[in-house]
């Protein structure tokens, strides 16, 4: 069951982007006012489509009565405007004060993702700790909720003022540390909330696929960790089991099955709901409705013997022709970026093993655990030489050089908190990149495919702090000519970014993003990979007909005013594995 007997005034939604997050927020939300109870629906997604999903425009900073669910208000938190507010409190009384240079670094250490969580949480805390908005309403919905990294900074309250002395930044990957002082108390209140289970649920939502379901029960532990022990799990985008026989759906099944059978164990005793994939984008209050039902028969404006069809112009936009354009260099480096589950590593190998296959010597670099798709390659193709990064041990080498350096002379709550700071997201980036920059030097003799590459503000973070770049410059003799690793960056001849993403809202929205942060490191994206396409797979089963139908919105959207240039890589029904099936990838075309 969803709904347990007794549902808890608040309720968490949180998990990997695309998994069903927002959807299922808005069906609980419209099921309990449905039943008679007040309810507020918050949002701190930054793709959030609440507006979209509900029929009603949600702005402002104030909630939003929704007219057909009587007793439901809805507000949306920009996560971005939450951070810029957050930027100009802290740095605001110093701008003046300090060097341009100092008050620059300080606004890129705050222009990560963790300054992004904090800032929204530090709008919801209100909600959740007492704020009038929260008040009065049985029941508090959240779409996103704060990882574990931010709750288990804001416990450490008691750490800030023994930090602040022996830190001489004054700064973490959330910014400086007194901007938090003001709200000590209001965070305190707020996370033992969270930790109350007669008061909070949180939900991990997933898809049967194996890789959001690693990170859901990763976010378990962490949460259970922190003393957050009611937890629920959502399977959501099931495919039904009486499918049709479209190989498509069939291997649909099968991969689902086989992701279940090996459950995370922290995901074992958790109460578990399963979804089914829904044919149609679920919009509107009525749909909302039916979220939780069964699929019993397509919605009559869906009509599935219209095939999804792509633009004519889009037919010939493979994965070969992509590989044309990187092998025209004749050497260089290729990185392969984009939120998990979206096939960044199947990508990356299926570029190098052509690149392989085509007689050009290629190192291609993975930091994912399981790397089977490379595992298979490796020592297939000739020419092709592959590594493996493990993040887990480049980033606690990463923390003992840093803890040795900047440890000394600080007390235990000090010392807390700096080993806190470096469990942030930037960290691994910074620890995996650092890694990386050893193979950089090979792409002027070859051509260096690195899958997992850090966003555009960890690059700007390490240049803000000398850590390359600015320091290979100030150290140059005067009238040398000098090529940096940031100079090669920003350079598509010798370096090309591509970005991965599914035809879905929330992937092509985190995408997109990822773009901005890049192109404000001054890197343009090379290209765009939409992988796993239905739309270019020409499915015959009625549900998986909708939903390619559906994808086509997103695929015009990037072809139309994000790409450079664009590949389309079909869903196949079989795994990717092996030096003839990514052949077979690479060389696929849409379906006619």
């Amino acid at each position: 069951m969803l709904f347990p007997d007794k549902t808890t005034r608040h309720l968490f939604f949180t998990g990997k982007g695309g998994v069903g997050k927002t959807s299922i927020a808005c069906a609980t939300a419209v099921h309990l006012a449905d039943s008679g109870a007040s309810v507020l629906l918050v949002s701190t997604d930054p793709a959030s489509n609440l507006s979209q999903v509900l029929g009603v425009e949600i702005t402002g900073d104030k909630p939003v009565p929704i007219p057909a669910v009587g007793g439901l208000m809805a507000l949306n938190i920009d996560p971005e405007a939450a951070a810029r507010a957050y930027r100009d409190r802290i740095i605001g009384p110093v701008r003046n004060v300090l060097p341009p240079e100092t008050v620059r670094k300080m606004e890129e250490e705050l222009s990560g993702a963790c300054t992004t969580e904090i800032a929204a949480f530090d709008e919801f805390t209100s909600l959740i700790g007492g704020g009038e908005d929260g008040d009065g309403h049985d029941h508090v919905i959240f779409d996103t909720a704060p990882t574990g990294h931010t709750l288990r900074l804001l416990k450490l309250p008691t750490a800030w003022t023994g930090y602040l002395d022996g830190n001489t930044s004054g700064a973490t990957c959330i910014g400086p540390l007194a901007g938090l002082e003001k709200q000590r108390d209001l965070y305190r209140r707020a996370v033992s909330i969270l930790a109350d289970a007669e008061r909070t649920t949180v939900f991990l939502v997933t898809r049967p696929r194996r890789a959001p379901l690693r990170e859901a029960g990763r976010t378990s532990k962490e949460l259970r960790d922190l003393g957050i022990t009611n937890q629920r799990l959502i399977v959501n985008g099931c495919m039904p089991g009486e499918s049709s026989n479209d190989p498509l759906a069939r291997a649909m099944v099968e991969w689902d099955n086989a992701a279940m059978a090996e459950l995370p164990p922290e995901l074992e005793p958790l109460p578990r709901t399963s979804l089914p994939l829904k044919p149609m984008n679920i919009v509107g209050v009525e749909t909302l409705r039916g979220m939780f039902d069964d699929n019993e028969a397509l919605p009559p404006s869906q009509n599935p013997a219209i095939r999804a069809t792509l633009p004519e112009n889009l037919s010939d936009a493979t994965l070969t022709k992509m590989v044309d354009g990187i092998e025209a260099d004749g050497k260089g480096l290729v990185m392969v970026m984009g939120k998990g589950g979206v096939g960044k590593t199947t990508i990356a190998a299926a570029i190098a093993m052509e690149l392989a296959r085509r007689g050009h010597a290629v190192h291609l670099s993975t930091t994912d655990p399981a790397a089977h798709v490379v595992d298979a390659v490796n020592g297939v193709v000739e020419k092709l030489h592959v590594s493996r990064i493990d993040p887990e041990v480049e980033t606690a080498r990463y923390r003992e050089s840093i803890m040795k350096a900047n440890g000394k002379g600080l007390d235990e709550a000090g010392l807390a908190l700096l080993e806190e700071d470096l469990r942030s997201p930037c960290t691994e980036e910074i620890a995996v990149f650092q890694a990386f920059s050893r193979t950089i030097r090979e792409s002027q003799k070859k051509f260096i495919i690195m899958d997992t590459a850090p966003t555009g503000h960890t690059l700007l973070l390490l240049d803000a702090t000398g850590s390359y770049h600015r320091e290979i410059l100030r150290n140059a003799k005067e009238g040398a000519r000098v090529t940096t690793p940031m100079m090669r960056l920003q350079d598509t001849s010798q370096t090309k970014m591509i970005l991965v993403a599914h035809a879905e809202t929330t992937p092509v929205h985190e995408a997109a993003s990822l773009q901005e942060d890049l192109r404000r490191a001054g890197i343009e994206p090379w290209g765009w990979v939409i992988n796993a396409s239905l739309a270019a797979a020409g499915p015959t089963d009625p549900l998986l007909a909708t939903r390619a139908h559906g994808e086509l919105e997103q695929i015009e959207k990037v072809h139309g005013s994000l790409a450079n240039r664009l590949a389309i890589v079909p869903w196949m029904p079989w795994e990717p594995v092996g030096a003839e099936k990514l052949h077979s990838l690479v060389s696929a075309r849409t379906s006619e």
